[in-house]
């Protein structure tokens, strides 16, 4: 995370720490326990930041005084205070970051594998050609973060490119740092199939939805509609002979999930209920978060050129990130999974975001 002037007022949080060690003095408060454990949860994480705070506070003043130190006519006071603000200077700043992220309180969702759909928008083939780069992308950003992935559904378009997939991919921070994907990202460039040499604006949307605990969604038989068809690649040649492609269609919301990309029918349907749980976790969510507007719906758009978070313009061999005006150069490196510039620099700023949001309340 890079330096910052932001310094979070904790005075809510010193106030709140002292309610809570109130709280828990009580006896009368450990006759619910699980609302004992819940503050105690709270106080350890309010205790934490507070602690932060005054490490901070602590540092700030060492690099005070060094500089009202550097101000003394001795050259040898003088020097001494350089050294001391060398020294100070940076760990105030490392102690700063850690407040910031001491005060935000974890997304239960950053623990969990992530499945990125991806759909090709705006633009026919080029906008499939698109998707499937931006397929590769995360696949191989995967794999450098030493994540698994496993492609869960694909829909080839005949060129080669990819009309809708499901990536999953599961890791320790895989649902963190990839949620800042979602949305419609923009490409401009020359299309292969293009004669005359024109730029062209294409749109490929992506969704990043937490994959839903087998618990957490409960799929009734009756509110599926499965069926099975024969598995078939671009240009409509069989991936097999057998009935291997799966469908299920979940009645009640109308969602639909199709896979088809192992050879086997059961390994299939694993995978689309797999999905459709996480569909419908995130539908559900989204009703509950409807009035902040972060359902789905807001975070795919309806695929148009106009809507976009990102874009990536090959003549200029540069991405715009418009959410955080952040513009690197080097496409084709982020289109081989080279994402670290943009994807940290989303994920720190969610942080300070959050952080700010918090100490405004």
């Amino acid at each position: 995370m890079s330096a910052s002037p932001l310094r979070p007022d904790l005075t809510g949080f010193r106030r709140r720490l002292a309610e809570l060690e109130g709280l828990l003095a009580d006896p009368a408060t450990f006759a619910d326990n699980r609302r004992a454990a819940a503050l105690g949860a709270e106080l350890r994480f309010t205790s934490k930041a507070v602690k932060a705070d005054d490490v901070l506070a602590g540092l700030e003043k060492e690099l005070a005084d060094a500089r009202t130190m550097g101000a003394e006519s001795d050259p040898e006071l003088r020097a001494m205070a350089a050294e001391e603000v060398a020294r100070l200077a940076p760990a105030v700043e490392t102690a700063r970051e850690q407040l910031i992220r001491s005060i935000i309180p974890p997304d239960p969702d950053d623990s969990r594998n992530a499945l990125v759909e991806i759909r090709a928008g705006t633009g026919g083939e080029e906008a499939s050609l698109f998707a499937a780069e931006l397929l590769r992308a995360y696949t191989r950003f995967a794999e450098k973060r030493g994540w698994k992935h496993e492609l869960m559904s694909l829909s080839p378009s005949d060129l080669g490119g990819v009309r809708d997939a499901v990536l999953l991919v599961e890791g320790e921070g895989a649902m963190a740092h990839l949620r800042h994907e979602a949305g419609v990202h923009r490409v401009q460039r020359v299309p292969a199939t293009e004669a005359s040499g024109r730029v062209h604006t294409s749109a490929a949307t992506v969704a990043v939805l937490p994959e839903a605990e087998e618990a957490e969604v409960v799929l009734k038989p009756e509110d599926l509609d499965m069926s099975v068809a024969r598995a078939s690649g671009a240009g409509g040649q069989h991936v097999n002979k057998t009935e291997s492609a799966v469908q299920i269609i979940h009645k009640p919301t109308g969602l639909m999930v199709y896979c088809a990309d192992e050879r086997s029918q059961l390994r299939n349907r694993v995978k689309a209920l797999r999905v459709l749980r996480s569909r419908l976790l995130d539908l559900t969510r989204a009703k509950e978060r409807e009035a902040r507007a972060q359902d789905r719906k807001t975070q795919v758009g309806s695929g148009d050129r106009s809507e976009r978070i990102r874009t990536y313009n090959f003549p200029q061999n540069r991405i715009t990130d418009h959410r955080i005006d952040l513009t690197v150069h080097g496409i084709e490196q982020v289109l081989e999974g080279d994402l670290d510039a943009l994807i940290d620099a989303l994920f720190d700023a969610d942080l300070r975001q959050r952080a700010e949001a918090i100490t405004r309340r």
